[in-house]
């Protein structure tokens, strides 16, 4: 198998679960667990994931500086933290099309700021991409209304639009850091900041699991393991090892599945009903995403890629 066979099959794994991730969210919120609680047991986890992965990879980078270890700390206790938060509280009260739908646009926002603090250049690709991504997430607001699967479907989504930003944030600044730290260092710090700000939470909020009264092998338990295992650790491992073997735009891309996977699964498992204004705004947040990608400036291979969330 060709390399970049395998890194296209890694990608393709990776997102996959990613997409899932929405549905898999979805079941568990709010009556499995509170969102608070959700928040914690992902960065808590994930915590524990990335500091292994660190101590088996520790010899291929340098310690970071104090004052880096904690501009990483800070960034996961406020951005990751905060993007956790505002998406399962999201997900308590819309779709996960709708929770995919913005994080699709996150490759949007990410090149909004980068715009802002000059690190990229407008191009008419990216504008009108940025347009096309806007007026779909505002199609999705405008057209969906309460129903028996989005108890309030736009509180929910202003929460996933919140998250979609803070994320975004937190791409910008892993991107400066993990060519000299390496990912599995950058993850550790960040997802350790986040589960800090999550402890707090949970402190005022109060723990809320139910899911840890049913059996190992019961439908909510097996659901949680999966969001624990593969979209919050396995998925980024993945998207790291095929950085190695496709270009930086190639991996970007795959962020596009992510909304249609989640699409497809919200349908035949009925967490969400069909509406052709939804079908719209995935097309026009596909074409965003696709426009604003493959305008990016310079050899593609040579830049990370940025990551949507997951």
């Amino acid at each position: 198998m060709n390399g970049k066979l395998k890194g296209n099959i890694m990608m393709f794994v990776a997102k996959t679960f990613s997409g899932l991730n929405q549905n898999a969210l979805r079941f568990l919120l709010p009556n499995w667990m509170s969102p608070q609680t959700g928040v914690l047991l992902r960065l808590g986890f994930g915590s524990l994931f990335f500091l292994a992965y660190e101590i088996f990879v520790r010899k291929k980078f340098p310690l970071p500086s104090w004052k880096d270890a904690g501009l990483l700390f800070l960034a996961g206790l406020i951005l990751v933290f905060g993007y956790m938060w505002a998406l399962l509280e999201g997900l308590s009260y819309t779709t996960p099309i709708s929770s995919s739908i913005f994080i699709s646009l996150q490759p949007v926002f990410v090149f909004i700021i980068c715009l802002i603090i000059k690190t990229e250049k407008a191009t008419w690709k990216k504008v009108i991409g940025m347009v096309l991504g806007f007026g779909g997430a505002l199609l999705c607001v405008l057209t969906q209304h309460t129903s028996d699967v989005a108890s309030d479907p736009f509180k929910g989504n202003m929460f996933c639009l919140l998250g979609a930003l803070l994320f975004s944030g937190y791409l910008v600044t892993e991107k400066k850091f993990i060519p000299k730290y390496g990912s599995a260092m950058v993850s550790f710090l960040t997802f350790f900041g986040g589960a800090i700000g999550a402890v707090v939470l949970v402190c005022f909020s109060g723990w809320d699991a139910e899911v840890f009264h049913k059996s190992l092998f019961s439908t909510p338990f097996l659901v949680l393991l999966f969001v624990l295992i593969f979209p919050t650790s396995i998925s980024y491992l993945l998207q790291d090892f095929s950085l190695k073997l496709l270009s930086a735009t190639v991996v970007a891309l795959y962020s596009d599945l992510i909304l249609i996977v989640s699409a497809i699964a919200s349908y035949i498992i009925g967490q969400d009903k069909f509406s052709w204004w939804q079908i719209l705004a995935i097309i026009l947040m596909l074409v965003s995403v696709y426009l604003v990608e493959v305008s990016e400036t310079g050899s593609p291979a040579s830049k990370p890629a940025i990551r949507p969330s997951s």
